[in-house]
């Protein structure tokens, strides 16, 4: 109980060498909520411990799992830790000859305690080995470290050991922590994503730490401000649309999706590249190399090598990974989807000949991979077939307001040890006014009249981010050059017309095409002449891995937005209102041009297909093409 006391208050006793308490800053969470030591003693003892009155300390030899010592509490049936060593009759030799009054038994009824660490309803909440466990294991759960005596040199041993903890499940197995998603999130969940590393005796932490530093990586956290974002009240009372599915509707509630054979949902899969890495580093596949390949497909001699039944798995896991909870896969769906033949197969396929008829044990693993990556895919186009056709068949106009999600206010990161800036960022946000009406060093800013809210942060070095994250450079260049032309032009061809611009955030606040595959475009703009109101969605992006035009929804997407304004217009009893998209390729045009690789593709036809470059001269002025 004294040393919580002593922790929670930052009076450890623990001192660095310039004096200052290990312990000082931490339990930052546990302090402002008011977590008595008694309390936290409490709650350790029952939710870490399992163990509610206290007792004495059980080591428990798990006889039929060899290495394992479970560790519990006298008063508990349940482990709360796992030694897992090598050596455990030496380990329990020394605590008896310790006398440490710790109690050693045996249990030879448990399974094993490592095997179900990663389970939901394990018990396990402490492991300790000695090295035993680093190789080949893989964990979601890993949140504190303490290393002793290890790392003394540098080596691969110890990068590996970090990394069983970076690695983060995720909100919807995104493998992001929440910094980088956008949204709201519950409080404090950082904590819960940070990991902890103590260390004694153990040398490599120092060099680990000064390498972190030298790649600007920030160890000692950051320190998040928050910043409120002003809308215009005057565009506000514009009465711009905006498509929307109703709140209370969902795909996934409303709808279950019956997965099989259909035409449009055929799909195109390239495993050269895939099959080259599984060559490389899968174990008996070495001898195995695939060329670039060709168009080829699976004869249906060599599908009687696929084992359905792992498809089929494969399948229900790539279902519950993306959570299609809708979807019903049925067990001869695998068999039905990849025996289709011409003129009706659902899937073509870039793989060499080697692949598709297996001559080895190597080769059929290698089929049994392509298999899976060609089910994976049409059940990704599948769905989102019906996801589309729902969402166009519920999606309706609605008066944009302030209390739409895309008006989502800041949180400003800076590193803790950047104190000057800090204070500079804090002085402007208490300021309350500059922020709003000028663009800034120390909070990089644009700042565009036309915007829909002020400020509009825009992405600059390491130093200071933000959430949302501010505008990366080919979206700050398309705002500064829709500003000058704005400029430009008020007096002319924007004398009858009104132009407002609005940052569209991503999944869970911003408007999405395309929801599973994730494309929000990165603005939307309304060009307002009377009754009528056209609605632009713009993407300026790079397009070096654009697939070719034919396969790229996003570059596709103005084809459809037409037939779903239609519908939405009947639904609304509206004619004045349209929907468009374009593409601005951070891409030269160039580079794009030999990309496509045709021949027919100038720059009439990229235009065409909404595909524009951020170019502003005299002959060629993309932002014309967009507001004309």
């Amino acid at each position: 109980m004294n040393t919580i006391r002593k922790l929670l208050n930052g009076k450890s006793g623990l001192v660095t060498p310039d004096g200052q308490d290990v312990f000082e800053n931490k339990f930052e969470y546990l302090r402002k909520a008011s977590v008595a030591p008694d309390q936290a003693y409490r709650e350790i003892l029952s939710t870490v411990l399992h163990a509610p009155g206290g007792g004495g300390l059980h080591i428990c030899d798990m006889r039929g799992n060899p290495g394992e010592l479970g560790l519990r509490a006298s008063a508990s049936e349940d482990y709360f830790g796992l030694v897992y060593i090598g050596d455990t009759s030496s380990f329990k030799k020394l605590v008896e000859e310790e006398a440490s009054g710790i109690t050693l038994e045996d249990d030879a009824i448990r399974a094993s305690l490592f095997a179900g660490i990663n389970e939901s309803s394990t018990s396990i909440n402490i492991l300790i080995g000695a090295k035993k466990f680093m190789e080949g294991w893989n964990s979601w759960r890993v949140s504190s470290m303490g290393l002793l005596n290890i790392g003394r040199k540098e080596g691969s041993e110890i990068i590996q050991l970090f990394g069983r903890g970076v690695r983060l499940q995720g909100k919807d197995f995104t493998l992001k922590r929440s910094t980088a998603l956008e949204g709201k999130h519950p409080a404090h969940v950082r904590l819960l994503e940070t990991l902890n590393i103590f260390a004694i005796r153990a040398n490599y932490m120092a060099q680990f730490r000064q390498y972190l530093e030298r790649e600007g990586v920030e160890t000692e956290g950051d320190i998040a401000l928050p910043l409120r974002i002003r809308a215009n009240d005057d565009f506000m009372g514009k009465g711009l649309l905006i498509p929307r599915v109703p709140a209370n509707r969902n795909f996934s509630r409303e709808s279950y999706v019956l997965l099989e054979p259909n035409q449009s949902s055929r799909v195109q899969v390239d495993m050269s590249l895939k099959v080259q890495a599984l060559a490389s580093g899968a174990q008996g596949l070495s001898s195995l190399v695939a060329r670039s390949g060709g168009t080829t497909f699976v004869p249906l001699e060599s599908l009687d090598f696929v084992d359905w039944e792992e498809a089929y798995l494969q399948m229900l896991e790539y279902k519950e990974q993306k959570g299609l909870t809708n979807l019903v896969i049925q067990p001869d769906a695998p068999r039905k989807i990849l025996t289709m033949t011409e003129p009706t197969r659902l899937y073509t396929l870039v793989a060499d000949d080697s692949v598709v008829v297996p001559s080895s044990f190597a080769n059929v693993t290698v089929l049994q991979e392509v298999a899976h990556a060609i089910l994976k895919k049409y059940v990704d186009k599948f769905y989102r077939q019906h996801e589309e056709r729902w969402d166009s068949q519920n999606m309706f106009y609605s008066i944009l307001e302030e209390s739409d999600p895309n008006f989502q206010d800041y949180t400003v990161k800076i590193g803790r040890s950047e104190t000057a800036l800090i204070a500079a960022v804090q002085k402007l946000i208490d300021e309350g006014e500059r922020v709003y009406v000028k663009e800034l060093q120390e909070l990089p800013s644009i700042h565009f009249d036309r915007h829909l809210y002020q400020p509009l942060l825009i992405e600059r070095g390491d130093k200071v981010r933000s959430q949302p994250p501010g505008l990366n450079n080919s979206e700050r260049q398309f705002v500064d050059d829709l500003r000058a032309y704005c400029q430009a032009e008020k007096d002319k061809s924007l004398s009858k017309i009104e132009l407002f611009l609005l940052r569209n955030l991503t999944r869970g606040k911003g408007i999405g095409f395309f929801e599973k595959r994730g494309f929000y475009p990165d603005f939307i703009l309304w060009i307002k002449h009377d009754q009528s109101q056209r609605i632009i969605f713009i993407e300026p992006h790079g397009m070096v891995f654009a697939q070719p035009y034919i396969l790229d929804d996003k570059a596709r997407l103005h084809e459809t937005l037409p037939a779903l304004a239609k519908a939405m217009s009947a639904r609304a009893h509206v004619s004045s209102v349209s929907l468009d998209s374009f593409i601005v390729s951070a891409t030269p045009y160039e580079d794009l041009r030999n990309r496509y690789d045709d021949g027919t593709w100038d720059r009439k036809r990229f235009a065409q297909a909404h595909i524009l470059f951020p170019e502003r001269t005299t002959e060629y002025d993309y932002l014309k093409q967009v507001v004309k």
